[in-house]
C-alpha cells in the first residue's frame, strides 16, 4: 500500500535533483538568462500596454516589444562597445608610447603645493609624496593595460559575444510573451501565505527595476554629460573616461567626480584657469545635480535599503559576478532583508 509520506519526501528529493540538474545545465549561458529576465522586467509594461491594444496577439505584441529593445538598448549597446574598444587600445598606445605620461601629471601636482604645505606633512610622517607618486603611477598603468586587455578579448571572443546577444535576445522574448505566466506558476510554487509571497516578488522586482531602470539611467546621464565635458576640454581619450565616470556612477557615495576633479586638479597645475573652473563648475552643478535630483526620482524610494547598504552589496555582488553584480548585489541583500522582515513579522504576530 502506498505511503503518502514517503511519496511526498521523494517527490520533494526528485524535485530538488531536477532543479539542480536544470541549473547545472543552464549554468553557462546564466548571464544571459539574467540579462533577459531584466528586460522582460523592464519592458513588461510596455508589452502590457500592446496588448491592451491589440488582445490576443501574444506573438506580436511581444515582438514589437523586442524591436523596441533593440533600437533603444542593444543597437546603441554595441556602437558604444565597438568605440570603447577603439579608445582603449588608443588610450593604452598613448601611455606606452609616452604620450599621455601619469608619473609627470603627479610631480606637477606635487611640485605646485606650497612649500609649507610639503614641509609639514613630510615632517608628520603624513604624505611620503614619491611613494604616493610612485603608487599612482604603476596602478594607473596596471589599469590602462588591463583595459586594453578587456578590449582586445572583446575582439578575439566577438564569436562568443555575438552568440551571448543572440541567446539574450532570444530568451527576453519568450520571457516578454510568456513572463505572466511564468511569474504566476513560481508565485504558486513557492511554499508561503499568499501576503508574504507577494512581498517577496515585490521586493524583488522593485530591487531590480530600480537598479537596472534608475542607476543606468543616471548613469549613463553623467557618463554623458563627463563625456562632453571632456571634449569640449579637449581631453584626450573623452569617451572612455564617459564609461569609467558612468561606471563609478553606479556606485553611491563614490560617483564620476574620481575622475573629473583628478582633471580639474591637473587644467589647475598646469595653468588652465578657465578650464578647471568651468570643469569644476559642470562637475557641482549638472553632473553632481543629477545625481541629487533625478536618482531619486528615478530609483525612488521604494527599495528603503540605506546608501551603505547599496554600496557595500553592489562592491561584493561585482567582486563576486562580475559586471552582473550591480544588478544581483543589491538584489541578494534585498531579499535577504524582505525574509529577515518576513521572519520577525511572523515571530511577533500573536498566537
Amino acid at each position: 500500500m502506498p505511503n503518502p509520506f514517503l511519496e511526498s519526501k521523494v517527490l520533494v528529493a526528485l524535485l530538488v535533483a531536477a532543479t539542480l540538474a536544470l541549473g547545472w545545465i543552464l549554468l553557462p549561458f546564466w548571464g544571459s538568462l539574467m540579462w533577459a529576465t531584466i528586460i522582460a522586467l523592464l519592458f513588461a509594461p510596455v508589452h502590457q500596454r500592446l496588448l491592451a491594444r491589440w488582445p490576443g496577439r501574444r506573438n506580436l505584441c511581444a515582438l514589437l516589444t523586442l524591436t523596441l529593445v533593440l533600437v533603444i538598448v542593444i543597437l546603441p549597446f554595441l556602437a558604444m562597445v565597438a568605440a570603447l574598444a577603439r579608445e582603449t587600445a588608443l588610450f593604452y598606445a598613448q601611455l606606452e608610447s609616452g604620450q599621455i605620461d601619469p608619473e609627470r601629471f603627479f610631480q606637477s601636482v606635487f611640485m605646485a603645493l606650497p612649500d609649507w604645505v610639503t614641509q609639514q606633512l613630510t615632517r608628520l610622517g603624513l604624505v611620503d609624496f614619491d611613494a604616493l607618486r610612485r603608487t599612482l603611477t604603476a596602478a594607473l598603468s596596471r589599469a590602462g593595460q588591463f583595459m586594453a586587455t578587456q578590449a582586445l578579448s572583446i575582439g578575439q571572443n566577438t564569436v562568443e559575444f555575438i552568440a551571448s546577444l543572440f541567446i539574450t535576445t532570444y530568451l527576453a522574448y519568450f520571457l516578454i510573451r510568456d513572463g505572466e505566466d511564468l511569474a504566476h506558476t513560481l508565485r504558486r510554487a513557492v511554499p508561503m501565505a499568499p501576503s508574504h509571497r507577494q512581498e517577496l516578488v515585490l521586493k524583488f522586482t522593485t530591487v531590480i527595476r530600480a537598479t537596472v531602470k534608475g542607476n543606468l539611467l543616471v548613469a549613463a546621464i553623467q557618463g554623458a554629460l563627463g563625456g562632453v565635458a571632456f571634449w569640449f576640454l579637449d581631453v584626450s581619450g573623452a569617451l572612455l573616461w564617459a564609461v569609467v565616470m558612468a561606471l563609478l556612477s553606479m556606485l553611491p557615495a563614490v560617483g564620476a567626480g574620481l575622475v573629473w576633479v583628478p582633471v580639474a586638479i591637473y587644467f589647475l597645475v598646469a595653468g588652465s584657469i578657465w578650464q578647471s573652473a568651468a570643469l569644476v563648475a559642470w562637475g557641482v552643478l549638472v553632473i553632481g545635480l543629477v545625481d541629487n535630483v533625478l536618482r531619486p526620482i528615478l530609483v525612488g524610494r521604494d527599495t528603503r535599503m540605506p546608501d551603505y547598504v547599496v554600496l557595500v552589496s553592489t562592491l561584493g555582488g561585482m567582486s563576486v559576478f562580475g559586471i552582473n553584480g550591480f544588478v544581483l548585489g543589491p538584489a541578494i541583500a534585498a531579499m535577504f532583508m524582505a525574509v529577515w522582515h518576513i521572519r520577525l513579522s511572523a515571530t511577533s504576530t500573536p498566537t
